[in-house]
């Protein structure tokens, strides 16, 4: 097994879009072809659109893109200006006097980083697909991630600055890659030295201390006031490798198992957590195999997420809180 770039799966374009003073931006994925997807929503507090494609018994085969955005619900109207995008091009699903393009998206929050008023939306996606690129893709505080955070436990003073990461990997001729933008409650940590990298902060806010032995130590008391509905973490794994809806419904399901690895605590009641999986290719491989990979890839991105993000709106990152 090999690491690659996350563009070298292959089967799509990414671009990204961002408002660096609001805190918040998008990042968009284009598929070379109608794509078959799954999706798996551990989160109490999701905010998606056209989710309902990808199960299995739904007619639609795939869809033609993949937004994450910012903007919690709001920003959801950002899938328009992808749907435009691909209509002026002749992508989508043919309905005799048009094409209509499938375009699902989930959101996270990140209304209270920069200026609330400012959310993704149309122009900015319309914006991102024109810049959508098959060589480069950035990490760290841009496009998704622009305003994610984590260790949020209690509250915005303790918290920490995260993003949106990516790795890849290939083993034999399948590809497996994940990208997150990592908005969690809880913390991060690093998969290969289980050491924590980011999250919630001492009440000095020089070292970090963990959310979970915190959540836990309150299991016998009121509603932690700061466990609501303005988290959310959330990625995609790209393969390609070939698979139907209901085999990419379940590697999407394990790759879940990436974001229990590398943050703790997650799939709580203020998350929305929301993993996609996408078959962009043609290569037999199998699905265990394929699933496994991609527990292990979205957790390795996930710390990417942390590492690559830089200090904004008054709260710090991994590397600047590990340069104290």
């Amino acid at each position: 097994m090999e690491e690659i770039g996350i563009l070298e799966v292959g089967g799509f374009a990414a671009g990204q879009a961002q408002d660096e003073t609001a805190g918040t931006g998008l990042t968009v994925f284009l598929f070379d072809e109608c794509a078959a997807a799954g999706v798996d929503i551990r989160g109490g507090g999701p905010a998606s659109r056209e989710t309902p494609l990808l199960s299995p018994v739904a007619d639609a085969a795939g869809i033609h893109a993949l937004v994450l955005s910012g903007g919690s619900a709001f920003g959801l109207d950002a899938a328009g200006g992808v749907m435009r995008f691909l209509e002026e091009r002749g992508i989508g699903f043919d309905v005799g006097v048009t094409r209509v393009p499938l375009v699902c998206q989930s959101c996270l929050f990140d209304l209270a980083v920069g200026d609330k008023a400012v959310r993704p939306d149309a122009t900015m996606a319309y914006r991102a697909c024109g810049q959508a690129s098959r060589e480069r893709f950035d990490e760290g505080c841009v496009g998704a991630g622009a305003g994610a955070t984590v260790g949020k436990l209690m509250g915005r003073d303790c918290a920490m600055k995260s993003g949106i990461g990516a790795y890849a990997v290939q083993a034999g001729g399948v590809k497996v890659g994940a990208v997150v933008a990592v908005n969690a409650l809880g913390d991060i940590y690093d998969i290969d030295t289980g050491a924590q990298i980011a999250g919630l902060r001492t009440e000095d806010g020089r070292g970090l201390r963990s959310s979970e032995q915190l959540l836990c130590a309150q299991a016998g008391q009121a509603r932690n006031p700061f466990t609501d509905h303005t988290n959310t973490t959330i990625g995609a794994v790209f393969t390609n490798a070939a698979f139907d809806k209901a085999q990419l419904t379940k590697i999407a399901s394990m790759a879940q198992n990436g974001l229990a690895r590398a943050i703790r605590p997650v799939h709580t009641t203020a998350d929305g957590d929301t993993v996609y999986a996408v078959s962009t290719g043609a290569v037999a491989g199998d699905l265990n195999a394929v699933g496994t990979l991609a527990a292990y890839v979205m957790a390795k991105a996930i710390a990417r997420a942390a590492y690559t993000a830089e200090p904004m709106f008054g709260l710090p990152s991994a590397r600047s809180l590990a340069a104290i």
